[in-house]
């Protein structure tokens, strides 16, 4: 079998990781999820992850409850950590070798953020995962995964989400919403796709890093897009 993409990023969101609950983490979504991972990874992908913070905190959501900025998104990175820390506990499980390398340096539960040594735990076989995004605050982690996806010099950045691909508008409120199997990345900044933040996709465009955007929930989407196969929508 020849991967199409050897060497991914994988954008989760935290709301991902709430499968159908309102709040937390769902096991039996992070197992399937670290299922997926495992089937890729054992076909010999190298594999990065970003994960988001919304399905405990969100430093937006804190902002406009007055908190201050940049202490909201401060939380919303250790929100992250937490997820990171949960998903490599479930990848573990499954004889999966699994680092968590935060940007915020907490050596007692993560590596810190240190860009050779994350490609040299890809190159032995490492999944990585990437916790407290930048480790700044006014940086989304769409943004986070943006860069990092560039530093280690992915070939893609695997967008997951819990609908088909990028459509012309919100396929939730709008049943005729329609599903764009491609765009460009001025096209998804200047109709506002809501793909990735404008950040991101600046960030995206410059390095020429294709974006894939896919339904998580669908079993064996992974595994497809890595082989090649025409899955969700993309932006190049």
């Amino acid at each position: 079998m020849g991967l199409k993409y050897k060497r991914v990023l994988l954008k989760l969101s935290g709301e991902a990781l709430m499968g159908d609950q309102d709040y937390g983490i769902d096991p039996h979504f992070v197992n399937s999820l670290a299922e997926d991972i495992k089937e890729v990874y054992e076909i010999g992908a190298e594999i990065a992850i970003v994960i988001g913070g919304g399905n405990i905190f969100r430093g937006v959501k804190g902002a406009s409850m007055g908190m201050d900025r940049a202490t909201a998104d401060y939380m919303g990175m250790l929100a992250t950590v937490m997820n990171a820390l949960a998903l490599q506990d479930v990848l573990e499980k499954k004889d999966v070798p699994t680092r968590v390398m935060s940007a915020i340096e907490m050596r007692q539960v993560a590596e810190p953020y240190i860009r050779r040594k994350a490609i040299r735990h890809l190159e032995k076989g490492r999944i990585v995962i990437f916790a407290a995004g930048t480790g700044s605050p006014f940086f989304t982690t769409d943004t986070t995964g943006a860069l990092r996806a560039a530093e280690i010099k992915a070939e893609v950045l695997l967008k997951a989400t819990k609908v088909d691909g990028i459509y012309d508008k919100d396929p939730v409120k709008y049943p005729d919403a329609k599903l764009l199997p491609e765009v460009s990345y001025l096209e998804a900044i200047n109709k506002d796709l809501k793909v990735m933040d404008h950040t991101a996709l600046t960030l995206c465009m410059e390095n020429n890093l294709p974006i894939i955007v896919f339904n998580i929930k669908e079993k064996g989407n992974l595994k497809r897009i890595l082989l090649g196969e025409q899955v969700g929508s993309i932006v190049r």
